[in-house]
């Protein structure tokens, strides 16, 4: 900034104006891709790498000062998948182009990019990333110096999305529309376009060993962060769009406020919010620092720009931005998952603020919004403050709020069943013993019961007398000899014989 604005900003946004000052002082950058001692993963020693992150500066503004940043080689991995997709999407919004050429290059651009010496200058003469196509060649040769793991996700993720904007750019070709009919087109287009860049990116991180194996798998979150970014971009540039003749918003939206074209819209009131919740979870898995500000500084961004968007009719107008202090604070603050919190939950009340109740999606717009401050409460509750002590950060309880004492009761209650059940804990060891001889003389009383009342019915119902030379015991005398001899466990040898014979003769007295 020239000395002149500075003294403007300073008289005329004094806090800015602190920001921004801060923000030139403070703000170290991460790493510097030039230094020698970053060559080997940087690539800045070679030409060809040198004239990519070129493109990458002339090509995206925001995203190239967070992906310089990043660890290691996902930085130029990073860089060439930007680039990939980027001529990719040159290609499919360059209206010059018939769809009869351009088919065949869309449905074949995987192929094209791995495919030394290839490159395109059939685009037209005012598609302003152009050079990069007729100079595609260099990503080329800079793609294929990847390791395979990354090289394999760019060509994937490359193949998936050129389908689908294939089959949109063949239909509008073809059918004559230049309106996306349903939302559901809408989503599935924002899919193709942005949730593969999500898709492809947890890939990247994942195979760099930066970040867990399972963050590549977590499709859907993936998919959000990329619609969110999206999404945010279409709402911004609807002037741009309509004048370039592409129209992204679904007639499903606008249509039914009765309106025949879109560029007839002046206010309508319109705001994206599903992917708000999904982007914060996302968020909470990334461990590497230099990834999560890769990924939180866009999402801050475009919660910022939303809010900037929501019932403001200057957007049908022009393009508009973020004021330059606003980013520079953004920056500064997104450096953890509690702090990117805060922020959504500020614009989230700032949008909530400007909605009016005879807003036909007055209601949905209040659900989303409560989703984001509910979403902060559950994961960083307001009443557990960060303080800092000697010893490092800890939590500490507001007293003031009424859920700390919700907590506390909560807390003592816990307290109580845990001493509680360490009190059972030892009477149970103590008495365990016990209980089981217990258990064991009644089981055997039981036994001794059934057995003395069995011989006896069975002696009662069949006594029958002596007859003959030979002599059968008399069975109360058994009973009484085997009553005796469970009882004291005493049987002399001269009563063996005398037992068995009466046991036998009361079992055969029953037949």
């Amino acid at each position: 900034m020239a000395a002149t604005n500075w003294i403007v900003l300073l008289l005329t946004h004094p806090l800015e104006f602190k920001t921004l000052l801060q923000f030139y002082l403070y703000h170290e950058q991460k790493r510097d891709i030039k230094a020698i001692k970053e060559h080997p993963t940087s690539g800045w020693d070679r030409e060809s790498m040198r004239r990519c992150w070129d493109f990458l500066d002339m090509t995206s503004r925001s995203f190239a000062a967070v992906i310089k940043e990043l660890e290691g080689d996902l930085a130029r991995t990073i860089c060439l998948f930007y680039l990939v997709l980027r001529g990719l999407d040159t290609i499919e919004d360059d209206m010059t182009i018939p769809d009869d050429v351009k088919q065949p290059i869309l449905r074949n651009f995987h192929k094209h990019t791995v495919t030394p010496g290839w490159k395109f200058d059939g685009c037209g003469p005012n598609e302003k990333d152009r050079q990069l196509l007729v100079e595609y060649d260099i990503v080329v040769e800079e793609v294929n110096r990847l390791a395979p793991h990354y090289r394999d996700v760019i060509v994937d993720i490359c193949h998936k999305m050129e389908n689908g904007m294939a089959d949109f750019a063949h239909k509008a070709a073809t059918t004559g529309s230049i309106y996306l009919e349903r939302i559901s087109d809408y989503d599935l287009y924002c899919h193709y376009v942005a949730g593969l860049v999500g898709e492809g990116l947890s890939r990247i991180f994942s195979a760099s060993g930066k970040e867990a194996s399972w963050v590549g798998d977590q499709l859907e979150l993936s998919d959000s962060m990329g619609l969110l970014l999206q999404k945010t971009n279409i709402i911004r540039d609807y002037r741009e769009d309509t004048d370039e003749q592409r129209y992204f918003w679904p007639r499903e939206i606008w249509g039914k406020y009765g309106f025949k074209e879109m560029k007839e819209m002046y206010a309508p009131e319109a705001a994206e919010q599903a992917q708000w919740v999904d982007a914060l979870d996302y968020l909470r898995f990334l461990k590497n620092q230099t990834v999560f500000n890769f990924c939180a500084i866009p999402a801050t961004m475009a919660i910022a720009t939303l809010e900037l968007c929501f019932m403001n009719p200057t957007m049908f107008q022009r393009n508009i931005k973020i004021r330059k202090a606003e980013a520079a604070g953004l920056i500064m603050r997104s450096t953890n998952p509690r702090e990117v919190g805060l922020i959504f939950r500020e614009y989230a009340r700032k949008i909530h603020a400007k909605a009016v109740p005879s807003d036909p999606n007055y209601l949905k717009l209040a659900v989303s919004c409560g989703r984001i401050e509910q979403w902060f409460q559950h994961n960083y509750p307001s009443f557990v403050q960060v303080v800092d002590s000697g010893n490092g950060p800890k939590a500490e309880i507001d007293e003031t709020d009424a859920r700390s004492r919700i907590l506390a009761l909560e807390s003592e209650q816990d307290k109580a069943m845990a001493a509680k059940e360490e009190s059972v804990g030892h009477n149970y060891e103590e008495t365990s013993v016990k209980e089981t001889l217990m258990y064991l003389l009644a089981a055997v009383a039981v036994l001794v019961g059934f057995c003395s009342i069995s011989v006896y019915l069975i002696l009662h119902f069949f006594d029958e007398p002596n007859t003959g030379d030979f002599a059968y015991p008399n069975p109360r005398e058994v009973v009484s000899k085997v009553i005796e001899t469970v009882t004291f466990g005493l049987v002399k040898s001269s009563d063996l014989k005398f037992l068995r014979s009466g046991i036998l003769w009361s079992s055969f007295s029953i037949f």
